[in-house]
């Protein structure tokens, strides 16, 4: 260890010695103490006998760093200059003798508390005493001081810290003034040798920092007039820097009293002392320290800037300048665009009022939402929330913003699938990011307002904000955005979108500002292509197009027949040197027209990136445990694969980065491509105007194109529509027809819109009487439209029928309250089933197939619409099968309980193969069979389903699926190979994946559900590990690896293989080696995963520090408290 590090070891093995009372005395030491002694070993040994001599009798006192910045009674002495009125104000006096007793036992000997009562109340005493004095008051005599002091001795404890007093002058005549002779302080003497040694190492530091913040272009802070003042809160992002030589002029300085000493918090105290003596201090670059200092001062300046709404933004829009070298290192946008600064400059931003703003596709929205929030994080200290459409954009968008989180100094968290805490955790310090899903995000908001922390959200950003006039999910969206709106006051809102059309009703709903444009940072051109033909979109044009061109590529007999619409010859004009997406009406078709590309494409293209293919080929078969998709297997050596839900979220995950990074050139994907995750290309096809069985919307249509020509990767950009003749009229309606208007859809989706919104008012007492409930649904999207949408009844109408059925449902009951002989008021109180119902339903999560929710939507709207969310269709329901479990639940495997766990609204969906059932269900063990039996399905009746015989005795449909469905989930949860089990069932493994993801966002609510009625309790425990087996459903030790964003089972097995095994290895992790130890890892990648993990670490480490302060903390409804703290006034 070095010099340092022996300076402390010595100093921890302290002498036993009687300890002296307050009346602490500044010695200086004399100048035999200082001379210099002999070379080497002996001259330390010499100075580590004289400091453990000099030390016997001090008292220690524990500084706590992080405080510095937030008390300003903690009086700093350092950087430039010192204040020798604090010295003269201090009571001075000679030391004590010392005993030579080197015993470690007991660290602190006999000392003994000086105090009576608590040591933190005294000194928030003393301070209390401080803060009432005048403000610029100077002590006028030492006299005054002395007093003080003395009465402090009984009741209060007087605390300085001192930093630095190197340049203190002491002279005869200030020893005469202070009224104590014998006392010299040298020039150099360093009062910070009796502070304990990770303090003293904080605070020599903090003096080297100071002194080198004097060398930089910062202003020297003049202590000597503010040493009343607070203390700088650029202290409080500085790091300690453990110094690695002695300085051997340092000071050694002697603190003792002859008060009487008194017992009190003895232990106490010592144990404090000897961690704090014990702590060893982190080591950090001192470029690193100027650098966070530096950033603590313009964040502070950001503050004011923003605080004053000043039109000087400072830096980087009233950000720190390292926000701009950050968004420069990770994302390299060195400068906004016209319309982005424009945007950020607003009055309506300025003024924090909620804003909507509209362009078309990757015109670069997001940065501006982006820096919005950072504004609010790091200057406003109010935590955000970011609303994204789909589970993949929000695992995107923490990989990316985990890194500035790391920088910056807040929290990024992921509430998506099955992830995020409700509520969250209330921080003290540092602020939090919440990027979750349109589900999640209303679960959040939920949680936030029943603890009462609503007000704690300074921002909430929505992306795709027309997604509030789709189905279920607008719905939720729009009891989000309506609770905030009517909750807080505080809460600005910022909505973005490419395809808005009616936004004077969002406006109204939002009451919100408009901004728009049309920029658009690379060109594209529209085309259509009808036969051979190409023509392109002109609205100037008199039928709306002008003829391009014709295709110049020579077709052979075979090939007309196989590519009637000349998509090999449209592809190779781009591929493989740029990129392509080809968007399909169905999955199969994605496939097919996959394979028929590669058949008539020339040998030449296998050679291009031909060892880069050959490793996705074989990471796909890692991941796959062996198995490969074959139609994969054929296309992908050609650059070529389709993209869509039959995918497993692995082979997804691959694929979008071999595209990402040019390994593949062309995708043939389904519309959701679209909205998820940033896949660009230079060209895109459509190969018809259909998704699935009906005609393209304009929304849509302009989503698909928008993928073309993103910027900073293309100059330019091109969308192709094939259409047939009989399509043509249809076709040019399209593309000039305005965007599609947004409706509510709050009373449409009755039992997942206006009665989950009633149940959860009540439920959180944001209303509780009908003219209450009333008020608020006025004010709901739904409210500002209800002229449009409300045909036969009217809002008060659908309120009153609405409450009616959730009071029969049992979910509410109603009290009626006569206030006079004429008015009368009705109030509701929510149900314990009512309010389980209501727990069930807050934490909703879709998470099929990533981001496949819009292709499951637009194919199956019922399954979307209600997946991993208690239907109130479905509590009672819910409430006789988990009640009929519990007379004869069958614990001896797992089916039983995820029988109960299985989505009902896949249930009609399901179309069992009856051999495979019947199969499975004869390898059942007794028991396994014994819980078909108790749900009323027998082997004989599998058996004549599998044979086709008739069936007389009726068997519930319904029950009959579910368990099938059940058998699936048990198979895959044995085996955990979706791979296997797609084979065994016959069923695409993407489907099965959905449906895993599926039952674990259900099993979640059920939990909740039963969390709130007494009578499940057996269930808590049970589904709290079922939970997390679904939720996963990989090897137990994989399962820290897969809590880091962007890291799924395959990237998990190789991080395990490799020895990362642990979230504490990965946080720790040399990005550089992790690209070079793992197989098809990019340098981006490997970057996300270690800020990811680092991000995540952070977290759980702060919600541990948070937990522990909270169970030291004194409770504030403790009996005394309030009569001791009337007292002290």
């Amino acid at each position: 260890m070095d010099e340092g590090g022996s300076r402390i070891r010595r100093r921890v093995s302290l002498p036993k010695r009687n300890r002296p009372s307050l009346g602490c005395i500044f010695v200086g030491p004399t100048a035999a103490e200082l001379e210099p002694g002999d070379e080497g070993k002996e001259e330390e040994e010499l100075v580590a006998e004289n400091r453990r001599r000099k030390t016997a009798g001090v008292l220690r006192v524990e500084v706590q760093p992080l405080l510095l910045s937030d008390s300003p009674e903690c009086l700093i002495l350092g950087g430039g200059g010192t204040n020798p009125d604090l010295l003269r104000r201090m009571p001075i006096d000679r030391g004590v003798g010392d005993q030579d007793n080197d015993s470690e036992e007991d660290m602190f000997g006999d000392y003994d508390s000086f105090t009576e009562n608590s040591f933190i109340a005294q000194v928030d005493d003393l301070e209390q005493k401080y803060m009432q004095l005048p403000e610029h008051k100077k002590h006028a005599t030492d006299f005054a001081t002395e007093n003080l002091y003395s009465e402090s001795i009984k009741n209060k404890l007087s605390i300085t810290t001192i930093g630095n007093l190197t340049e203190l002058q002491t002279d005869k005549h200030t020893e005469n003034q202070s009224g104590y002779e014998g006392v010299t302080v040298e020039p150099g003497a360093n009062l910070l040798y009796d502070v304990p040694s990770s303090q003293a190492i904080y605070f020599e530091n903090l003096q080297n920092s100071s002194n080198d913040l004097g060398n930089c272009s910062m202003k020297e802070r003049d202590w000597k007039s503010s040493s009343h003042n607070t203390v700088n809160e650029e202290l409080s992002h500085n790091c300690t820097e453990q110094r690695q030589q002695n300085d051997e002029h340092s000071s050694k300085v002697r603190i003792s009293s002859d008060m009487n000493r008194r017992k009190s918090i003895k232990d106490h105290l010592k144990s404090a002392m000897t961690g704090n003596a014990k702590a060893q201090t982190p080591i950090f670059s001192r470029s690193k320290q100027l650098k966070d200092t530096l950033l603590s001062e313009e964040i502070n300046v950001a503050k004011k800037t923003i605080e004053s709404s000043s039109n000087d933004l400072g830096p980087f829009y009233s950000l720190p300048s390292k926000v701009r070298d950050l968004y420069a290192q990770f994302k390299g946008i060195e400068k906004l665009y016209e319309w982005q600064h424009t945007c950020l400059t607003l009055n309506s931003v300025q003024e924090r009022k909620n804003l909507i703003y509209s362009l078309p596709t990757s015109g670069g929205k997001t940065l501006v939402a982006e820096i919005l929030m950072l504004q609010e994080l790091l200057c406003c200290r109010k935590d955000v929330l970011m609303i994204l459409p789909y589970v993949a954009i929000v695992q995107e968008k923490i990989s990316g913003l985990s890194s500035f989180g790391v920088e910056l100094g807040f929290f990024v968290e992921e509430y998506a699938g099955s992830k995020g805490r409700f509520p969250p955790t209330k921080r003290r310090e540092k602020k939090s990011l919440y990027i979750a899903t349109i589900e999640k995000g209303h679960s959040l908001v939920n949680s936030l307002i029943e603890s009462g922390r609503i007000d704690s959200l300074g921002l909430v950003v929505v992306d795709e904000l027309h997604m509030i006039g789709e189905g279920s999910r607008g719905a939720t969206l729009e009891m989000t955005l309506a609770k905030i709106l009517y909750t807080s006051k505080t809460t600005q809102i910022i909505g973005m979108s490419a395809t808005l059309n009616n936004v004077e009703d969002l406006q109204k709903f939002l009451q919100a500002e408009y901004y728009t444009s049309q920029f658009r940072p690379v060109e594209l051109k529209e085309y259509l292509k009808i036969n051979d033909t190409i023509y392109e979109i002109d609205s100037k044009a008199e039928n709306g197009m002008t003829f391009s061109r014709l295709l110049n590529f020579k077709y052979s007999d075979t090939l007309k027949k196989m590519d009637p619409d000349h998509l090999v010859a449209l592809v190779t004009e781009v591929i493989p040197n740029y990129s392509c997406l080809v968007f399909c009406p169905s999955k199969k078709n994605c496939e097919n027209v996959a394979e028929m590309i590669c058949k008539f494409l020339s040998k030449e293209y296998l050679k291009h990136k031909e060892k880069e293919k050959c490793e996705v080929i074989k990471n796909l078969k890692n991941n796959g445990n062996g198995n490969l998709c074959p139609v994969l297997k054929r296309t992908i050596p050609f650059g070529v694969a389709y993209h869509h839900s039959g995918l497993t979220s692995d082979e997804r995950k691959l694929l979008e980065e071999a595209y990402s990074t040019g390994v593949l050139c062309l995708f043939t994907c389904t519309s959701t491509l679209a909205a998820g995750v940033n896949l660009p290309a230079r060209r895109v096809i459509l190969r018809a105007p259909y998704v699935a069985k009906e005609f393209l919307k304009r929304n849509q249509y302009k989503q698909m194109i928008g993928r073309a020509g993103r910027a900073g990767i293309d100059t330019i950009g091109e969308s192709i529509l094939i259409l047939q003749e009989k399509d043509k009229q249809q076709v040019l309606e399209l593309i000039t027809r305005p965007l599609e208007n947004c409706y509510s859809h709050l009373v449409q989706e009755f039992t997942k819109g206006i009665q989950t919104l009633f149940l959860s008012l009540i439920g959180l007492k944001i209303a509780t009487n009908l003219d209450d409930i009333y008020h608020f649904m006025n004010g709901t999207f739904f409210g500002v439209q209800q002229k449009i949408l409300l045909k036969e009844k009217s809002l008060w109408e659908i309120t009153v029928e609405s409450l009616r059925y959730l009071t029969e449902k049992g979910l509410l009951q109603k009290d009626t309250i006569c206030k006079s002989e004429e008015e009368v008021q009705h109030n509701f109180h929510i149900t314990k089933l009512g309010r389980a119902s209501f727990k069930g339903c807050m934490d909703i999560s879709m998470y099929l197939g990533v981001h496949m929710e819009m292709f499951l939507w637009v194919r199956f709207p019922k399954i979307v619409g209600s997946e991993g969310t208690i239907d109130l269709a479905y509590c009672d329901i819910l409430y006789r099968d988990l009640k009929k479990g519990l007379e004869g639940l069958v614990l001896e495997s797992l089916l039983h309980l995820i029988y109960l766990t299985t989505p009902y609204d896949l249930i009609s969906q399901c179309n069992p193969d009856w051999m495979i059932y019947f199969r499975q269900f004869s390898q059942l063990s007794p028991a396994e069979q014994n819980v078909a039996a108790i749900l009323g399905v027998s082997e004989s009746f599998l058996g004549k389903k599998a044979s086709g015989q008739a069936i007389r005795k009726k068997v519930d449909k319904d029950v009959v699926n579910r368990l099938y469905l059940s058998f699936v989930l048990y198979t895959l949860l044995k085996e955990t190979n979706i791979w296997t089990v797609s084979e065994k069932f016959n069923m695409p493994r993407g489907y099965i994946q959905n449906l895993l993801t599926g039952a674990a966002s259900f099993s979640s609510c059920v939990l909740h559900f039963c969390e709130e009625l007494e009578e499940f309790w057996v269930y808590r425990a049970l589904l709290v590990e079922l939970t997390k087996k679904l939720t996963y459903c990989v090897k137990a030790e994989l399962i820290p690896l897969m809590e880091v964003t962007g890291v799924l089972e395959g990237r998990a097995k190789q991080l395990y293989s490799a020895g990362y095994k642990s979230l504490m290895h990965l946080a720790n992790a040399n990005p550089e080696v992790l690209v070079r130890t793992i197989d098809h890892l990019s340098r981006r990648q490997a970057k996300q995963i270690v800020a990811s993990a680092k991000m995540l670490l952070h977290e759980k480490a702060e919600a541990l520090q948070e937990e522990v302060e909270e169970l030291l903390r004194l409770p504030s409804d403790f009996p005394g408290a309030v009569a001791s703290s009337t007292d002290k006034a």
